[in-house]
């Protein structure tokens, strides 16, 4: 078991509301919740982490990132900081897994972090746009990577990754007999599921993976 600094296992504060609400307002969930109990969204602790953990597996399987993960820490240290990614050159980060792009992209992240041209500390108080705009300024983070960070670092309860193919993958496969699914399509179906968009994502991706991810 990792330590409690690491991984947050406490349940979100609204979570069991938000159950609440989508097994009443949505038939698919109220059939696939009750087959997840005893877990929630957790996070791995530190900003800089979650968003390390986010470039790092980018278009890669949840075992990959994982696989890599493991030599990066090994490289950086087992609690990667700014100043550790940046003591470690490019050439470094890629002796550790990390593609040419992916290593220059952490390290413009512990740039960004180094110099403070990002303010993780208000982050917490922030509309979730807000926090959007202020790390996509960071090479390598797209919109879905800043709403991974929403979801996992800041559990922000209402976050719809309609860029994320697991989450469309679900939706297609649930909602519309494994037909494609357009984003507009998605999002129709996500109306019932205001103001809780980011737990009826969490089981719809366990619906596929019983794994939890964690960022």
């Amino acid at each position: 078991m990792s330590s409690s600094a690491e991984i947050s296992v406490a349940k979100p504060d609204y979570w069991d509301d938000a159950v609440a609400h989508l097994v009443k307002r949505d038939r698919i969930l109220k059939k696939l919740i009750p087959q997840h109990p005893e877990v929630w969204l957790t996070s791995r602790g530190t900003p800089f982490i979650t968003l390390a953990r986010a470039i790092v597996g980018q278009q890669i399987s949840v075992k990959a990132a994982d696989a890599v993960w493991s030599k990066f820490t090994a490289a950086v240290g087992k609690r990667p900081s700014p100043a550790s990614v940046l003591k470690t050159d490019v050439a470094g980060l890629r002796a550790a897994g990390l593609s040419q792009r992916k290593a220059e992209y952490v390290q413009d992240l512990a740039l960004h972090f180094s110099e403070r041209r990002v303010h993780p500390e208000k982050w917490a108080s922030m509309p979730d746009e807000d926090v959007i705009d202020e790390l996509v300024a960071i090479r390598g983070i797209g919109r879905w990577t800043a709403e991974m960070f929403l979801i996992f670092n800041l559990q922000r309860p209402d976050i719809l990754p309609l860029d994320d193919l697991g989450l469309l993958k679900a939706i297609s496969l649930h909602y519309f007999s494994g037909e494609p699914v357009s984003r507009f399509e998605a999002r129709e179906v996500s109306l019932a599921w205001q103001p809780w968009r980011t737990v009826a994502t969490w089981y719809l991706w366990r619906s596929l993976d019983p794994i939890a991810v964690q960022y």
